[in-house]
């Protein structure tokens, strides 16, 4: 059977063929692109809400800065301790199981009466909501080798939308019953995906059934054997720093003077950032054409160039929102194609290539985060744009230095 053949087998319930390859359906993957979107979003509610819970709990605004940052080493925790179990246990269970921990942690956060068990919540969330990286190359092992970048960007585009609409989700559910109703909302979601999912998904052994310890010294191995790897990894690190100094930083801009907005106000930024998640498909077709180096330099310099109009936004809206699209229009575009580069260098590791790529590039968020907490402290909205322009030179630096070493590797 042909992968063209493969690509039309009815339904995603069959057992899957011995690559695994070409069983993913459209409704699998739509729904695993909303389950992806729902994981991730849960780590992104409290950006607009900062100011609220910063007064609920008496915090200042250094510690409600730091709140973004503990979901983050949730998340962290999550990528280096989970989604390597998507090429050694059965996917589905472990998709399943994520999901529904998941809805177990945005209920115990709902329900946080002081910040020591906010921060408890917000970890479990974070560690749990990994999930959604184990769905990725999940999708990308079941879809037929033709359709792989789509796939991935589909299921990417969904997990972006998740990110950014989160922000407009949290401000207009906190104007409905306070801060804490998104948690419950989603809790609830989450346990609905649970269930759709278990439904849904085909039974699919592990790809490698080796025990668990080894899966870190096979990690290890693929670092060093793959120096397109190591440089993949700093390129999308940098560019999620700088996409965390905007938007942990722009939570206080607009709260504050020239713009005093409310938490729902805030919220609807998101919309303009979601705008830019629709790259994500399209830098998926472009990879599957093998021109993802070439998304991934372009995006490189959108995200360097939109920091020029997001300074100038201080005190103006229409360039504040056109660096929010150009900003987020980039990150996705240097996410997506980095993720076709890495998980075509092994395809029996997909999951452990994902959880370095991811590790390191959530690391970078954790870094913008806390920086972007002391900047702000200081130094304000200018200061912010400063740094996050630094790590998008970063990003523009380490895509020149990807390619000359390529160069070099050919000579």
């Amino acid at each position: 059977m042909g992968p063209e053949e493969q690509g039309r087998r009815p339904t995603a319930s069959r057992a899957p063929s011995a690559a695994g390859e070409g069983i993913l359906t459209r409704g699998t993957l739509v729904l695993m692109a909303i389950a992806t979107g729902l994981s991730a979003g849960a780590n992104y509610f409290a950006q607009p809400l900062l100011d609220v819970m910063a007064e609920r709990f008496g915090m200042g605004s250094g510690t409600a800065a730091f709140v973004v940052a503990v979901s983050q080493i949730g998340y962290v925790c999550g990528l280096v301790l989970l989604v390597p179990l998507g090429d050694l246990v059965e996917r589905r269970r472990l998709t399943v199981t994520l999901c529904a921990a998941t809805a177990v942690g945005l209920a115990g956060t709902a329900l946080a009466p002081n910040t020591a068990l906010l921060f408890v919540g917000l970890i479990l969330t974070g560690v749990c909501s990994v999930g959604a990286q184990v769905m990725v190359p999940f999708a990308a092992t079941m879809a037929a080798p033709r359709m792989r970048g789509r796939a991935v960007g589909t299921v990417m585009t969904g997990l972006l939308l998740g990110i950014l609409l989160a922000r407009t989700a949290a401000g207009g559910l906190s104007a409905l019953g306070g801060w804490r109703t998104v948690y419950w909302v989603n809790a609830v979601l989450m346990a609905t995906m649970a269930v759709l999912l278990r439904r849904t998904l085909p039974r699919f052994p592990a790809v490698d059934p080796a025990p668990y310890r080894s899966a870190f010294r096979t990690m290890a191995r693929l670092w060093r054997r793959h120096p397109v790897l190591r440089w993949r990894t700093l390129i999308g690190a940098s560019s999620f720093a700088a996409f965390t100094v905007l938007w942990v930083s722009l939570t206080f801009l607009l709260s504050g003077p020239p713009y005093g907005w409310s938490p729902p106000a805030i919220g609807l930024i998101g919309l303009a950032g979601a705008a830019g998640a629709l790259a994500a498909s399209l830098a998926g077709r472009l990879a599957d054409r093998g021109r993802a180096r070439t998304v991934t330099e372009a995006g490189a310099v959108l995200l360097l160039l939109s920091w020029a109009p997001l300074a100038a936004g201080k005190h103006g809206l229409v360039p504040l929102l056109a660096g929010v699209l150009l900003l987020d229009l980039a990150v996705q575009a240097v996410h997506i194609s980095n993720q076709n580069v890495v998980y075509a260098l092994d395809p029996s590791a997909r999951s452990r290539l994902n959880s370095l790529y991811m590790t390191t590039y959530f690391l970078g968020g954790v870094t913008g985060s806390a920086l972007t907490s002391v900047v702000w402290s200081h130094a304000g909205w200018t200061a912010a744009c400063v740094l996050g322009a630094a790590f998008s030179t970063i990003t523009a630096l380490s895509c020149a230095g990807e390619h000359h070493a390529r160069r070099n590797a050919r000579a």
